[in-house]
């Protein structure tokens, strides 16, 4: 797997970790439905046992501000750039040194820790392909021992936001009329079947499903690059030059745009997500498995 990839494997992370100049590692660990309409920290996973040399990022508290209100943000807004980089130079990143972040598996996480850095400017972010489970399955250590972000630890890094294209509600609208906008919820979810998080049940008109489980195989490996190419160029990814993603609230459309580069797409995402739309009585809700 060359440098350019935005995955690392187990393997080569281990050799990159011995080597002269290793890659600052954040442990992005998190459940995203477990507390309600937010999530849950893996603030305790992290002390139970993790990489070594990782830092904990909470995704909530670093990687998106509160909440906005009704119709406006959604449940997990962009972080300030003020928190995000103070985070960040705590864990020692600096934009001259390769970062890796990791959650759990499949990076449903790890993915919107990817976007966001790159979002902000970050040139170097890569994903643990498996994530943590995938680090423990080869056999390799792990530890409970916190590092010290103090000293020469601490990163230069400085956020400058608006790295990456992003689309606000007219612009997931527009997207979804014109061009091709992907729902990465569960089926049932964009079908308008079950709601459990936000306010009303169904998806943005004219969007397609393209779950982001559908990514990954049983290990929570993300598929080869040919097979993701095939999945989205099923849903009409060549007739566009640029694919639209979206999901409950911003997380796990970054894993559909993690997917859709490897697959060699460009994408853009919308940050909102169906959390923001679905909270606007403006915005219609569609329902079924129709695409729009």
């Amino acid at each position: 797997m060359d440098n350019t990839s935005p995955l690392i494997s187990v393997e080569e992370l281990a050799a990159s970790l011995a080597g002269e100049h290793p890659p600052v590692l954040l442990d992005i660990r998190f459940v995203l439905s477990a507390a309600g309409p937010t999530g849950a920290s893996g603030a305790d996973e992290y002390a139970a046992g993790h990489l070594p040399g990782a830092h904990f990022i909470d995704l909530e508290q670093v990687l998106a501000a509160p909440p906005g209100p009704p119709g406006n943000g959604g449940r997990h807004p962009l972080p300030d750039p003020e928190v995000l980089g103070a985070a960040l130079r705590r864990a020692g990143v600096s934009a001259d040194r390769p970062v890796v972040v990791y959650d759990a598996g499949p990076a449903t996480a790890a993915a919107r820790a990817w976007w966001v850095l790159r979002w902000a400017g970050h040139p170097a972010v890569r994903v643990l392909d498996g994530g943590f489970a995938a680090w423990q399955a080869a056999g390799l250590p792990v530890t409970d021992e916190v590092p010290d972000a103090r000293g020469g630890a601490v990163g230069d890094f400085k956020p400058v936001p608006g790295q990456l294209a992003t689309l606000d509600k007219d612009g997931a609208a527009e997207l979804a009329r014109t061009g091709l906008l992907l729902d990465s919820r569960a089926g049932e979810r964009y079908r308008g079947e079950v709601e459990p998080l936000d306010p009303r049940a169904g998806h943005i008109p004219g969007a397609v499903s393209a779950p982001t489980f559908d990514n990954t195989t049983a290990d929570g490996r993300f598929k080869p690059a040919a097979e993701l190419a095939e999945r989205f160029r099923a849903l009409g990814a060549d007739d566009h030059p640029v694919v639209g993603v979206y999901c409950g609230s911003g997380v796990t459309a970054a894993h559909n745009a993690l997917a859709l580069e490897l697959a060699g797409y460009r994408t853009v995402l919308y940050p909102g997500s169906w959390s923001e739309w679905s909270s606007d009585p403006q915005r219609p809700a569609a329902t079924g498995p129709e695409r729009g």
